[in-house]
C-alpha cells in the first residue's frame, strides 16, 4: 500500500508556471505507475498525465501536451507535474494516483489517491 500527498498548488496568473509534487510513503514506490488527474468545479475528474514505474514511458492528455511534463524521482519517492503556460481552464484540484501493473490513463485503474492540491489560474 502507498500513501500519497500532493503539494505545490496555488494561485498563478495565466501564462505562469507551477510544479506540483506528489510524495509517497512506503517502500515500494518505485514499483508503482503514477498518474495525475484533475477535477474542475462542476466537472468530472479527468486524466492529465501518467508515468511508468521506471519513468521510461509517459502519457499526456491532449490538453497537457506541450505545456505539462510528468517526471519522477524514485530515490525521493516523488512524482512531479511541471505545468507551464497555464490557462484559466487549467484551474482545478489536481490529484496524484498510484497503481501497479501497467501505466494507465484510466481513473478507475488507480486504487491509491492523494487528497489533491488546488491550482487556480487567473486571467
Amino acid at each position: 500500500q502507498v500513501q500519497l500527498v500532493e503539494s505545490g498548488g496555488g494561485l498563478v496568473q495565466a501564462g505562469g508556471s507551477l510544479r506540483l509534487s506528489c510524495s509517497a510513503s512506503g517502500r515500494t514506490f518505485s514499483s508503482y505507475d503514477m498518474g495525475w488527474f484533475r477535477q474542475a468545479p462542476g466537472k468530472e475528474r479527468g486524466f492529465v498525465a501518467a508515468i511508468s514505474w521506471s519513468g521510461g514511458t509517459t502519457y499526456s492528455a491532449d490538453s497537457a501536451k506541450g505545456r505539462f511534463a510528468i517526471s519522477r524521482d524514485n530515490a525521493k519517492k516523488t512524482v512531479y507535474l511541471q505545468m507551464n503556460s497555464l490557462k484559466p481552464e487549467d484551474t482545478a484540484v489536481y490529484y496524484c494516483a498510484a497503481r501497479s501493473g501497467s501505466i494507465s490513463k484510466l481513473e478507475y485503474d488507480y486504487p491509491y489517491w492523494g487528497q489533491g492540491t488546488q491550482v487556480t489560474v487567473s486571467s
